[in-house]
């Protein structure tokens, strides 16, 4: 189920959430359109409530968002051709899982915050999971702040 609101290129925020639930305001308070992604499990009172809003969604999968295919859907309904994933730990560890990520940024601060409650950055839930090797594209060093960034290419398993 696709309902696409805006016409013509432009940049999207393309926000995933299973169930939806998120409260929006109008669709033109926003700097870019925003995409809403969630699973069969969405209720249709929620997408009533995108549609008054004049928020695009794609609903696709079962019981979890279905992310090859939603990466396809944003390719074909909206000339979507790549995404920036900003997200946490899940969302970055079910991209990957899909075979969704081709480059991975990294931005290391200059600063240790070791709390346990912080998340990783990937976190698979099973120990039996492949390494995933990456090559270095790039080192940035970031002065200002004194970080690095870090861009590494996701190599073929």
């Amino acid at each position: 189920m696709i309902s696409n609101k805006v016409h013509g290129p432009k940049p999207f925020d393309v926000v995933m959430a299973s169930h939806g639930g998120l409260l929006w305001k109008q669709a033109k308070e926003y700097a870019h359109p925003l995409i809403m992604v969630c699973s069969k499990q969405v209720p249709i009172e929620y997408l009533k409530y995108l549609d008054t809003l004049d928020i695009s969604y794609i609903v696709t999968g079962d019981r979890e968002i279905d992310l090859p295919r939603a990466a396809k859907l944003l390719h074909d309904e909206f000339g979507i051709n790549r995404l920036g994933i900003v997200g946490g730990a899940t969302i970055n560890t079910a991209f990957l899982d899909a075979g969704l990520l081709d480059e991975i940024d990294i931005l290391i601060g200059a600063g240790i915050d070791g709390r346990a409650q912080f998340m990783p950055v990937f976190n698979h839930q099973d120990n039996e999971a492949p390494l995933t090797r990456l090559k270095l594209l790039d080192v940035n060093h970031r002065p200002r702040s004194n970080a690095v960034l870090l861009r590494y290419q996701v190599c073929e398993q």
